[in-house]
């Protein structure tokens, strides 16, 4: 009786069996990673929708995109440029040959008398050579011994130079490959540091939204030049470019999502798109987008935006020239502005590269 109501005693494998049942709900038996590299204000770029669960792939193809239409509008102005040597055209020549019969016909004419003398000189001249011979072997025999000591040294000299610079050609070919090592190695470093990098990606916070980074720089266009060269040649050729991209926005401000903090850091971004001196006053519209806040006012936000314009231009919901985009994630809040935004299907690259109806 006594042994029955002892309490049973737990043993070590038990243990070890809870552990690997808990390790099972993880994923792949190891813990989830966040984001390490979050979006943050102060920075610019490019805000991309794409669809639900395919933000990875989403990601890689945006860059890949984005950054062939910035190569394309760096090196475009050489493109244009015709050569300016124009491939030289082969000049004919007209070539006359002298045949043997006319040369003959023309010395027909000649007296016999002229063979004869011919005869006489050649004679003479024979003999003369003949006594030239005898006194000119010795100088002769001088100068061919120079020559050939000559002919030693060169070859001599020759091959020296081809020795010296066959082993130049080796030490340069040594300092080259290890330069280009050197060379090799400072672009994989480069790759790895990311602030060096012309696209990163930062993580949005918000289920099918994508941000890519562009770092600011000094020359070069700039995220709306870019976006706007993208979606102009997506509308002319209606060339597929992606398959899980949707949206693609310019990023040119981003901040906290309140009304204090937007109308600061939107002020120099309206002196450049809408200038107070303007001589023409342009028509603009606020398009507002929120995801994953619902505690700001949709209407205070618009009306901060619009207020920071100067009054020679007027606002036109129907046909602007410009429209002013606000996308807030979470606590962030991301102001571009772009052009011809309703003609451009709202900038949707799945609708731009789908076949006409």
């Amino acid at each position: 009786m006594a042994a029955e109501n002892k309490p049973h005693s737990t043993n070590g494998n038990n243990g070890s069996k809870n552990k690997k049942r808990k390790q099972r709900y993880l994923p792949y038996n190891k813990s989830v990673k966040k984001g390490s590299y979050p979006l943050h204000p102060g920075v610019q770029g490019f805000f991309l929708t794409c669809d639900g669960g395919r933000e990875r792939q989403a990601t890689h193809e945006a860059i890949n995109v984005i950054d062939t239409f910035y190569e394309e509008l760096v090196d475009g102005d050489g493109l244009g440029k015709k050569c300016a040597t124009a491939p030289s055209k082969p000049v004919n020549k007209i070539t006359k040959f002298s045949d043997s019969d006319s040369s003959s016909d023309d010395d027909e004419g000649d007296d016999g008398k002229s063979e004869q003398h011919e005869e006489e000189d050649a004679n003479n001249e024979h003999k003369k050579s003949e006594e030239d011979d005898t006194s000119a072997k010795k100088p002769r025999l001088e100068t061919v011994e120079s020559k050939c000591e000559d002919v030693v040294c060169d070859k001599t000299e020759e091959k020296s130079t081809e020795v010296a610079s066959k082993c130049e050609n080796v030490v340069c070919d040594k300092t080259e490959e290890k330069s280009i090592d050197k060379l090799i190695e400072a672009e994989i470093k480069e790759l790895g540091d990311r602030s060096k990098r012309r696209f990163v990606s930062l993580d949005s916070g918000c289920n099918g939204c994508v941000f890519v980074q562009m770092p600011k720089r000094d020359g070069g266009p700039g995220p709306a030049e870019i976006v706007q060269y993208m979606m102009t040649s997506a509308a002319s050729t209606r060339k597929h470019m992606s398959r899980f991209i949707l949206r693609v926005l310019p990023v040119e401000v981003t901040c906290y999502a309140s009304e204090e903090e937007i109308s600061k850091t939107i002020k120099p971004l309206i002196a450049q798109y809408f200038p107070a001196e303007a001589p023409n006053s342009l028509k603009f519209a606020v398009l507002y987008e929120a995801r994953a806040n619902t505690g700001i006012d949709r209407m205070k936000i618009i009306n901060t935006v619009a207020k920071s314009v100067p009054e020679p231009h007027k606002v036109d919901l129907n046909n602007p020239d410009k429209t002013i985009i606000v996308q807030i994630c979470k606590t962030l809040c991301m102001i571009g502005v772009v052009e011809k935004y309703k003609e451009l299907s709202k900038y949707n690259l799945r609708q731009l590269t789908s076949p006409k109806p």
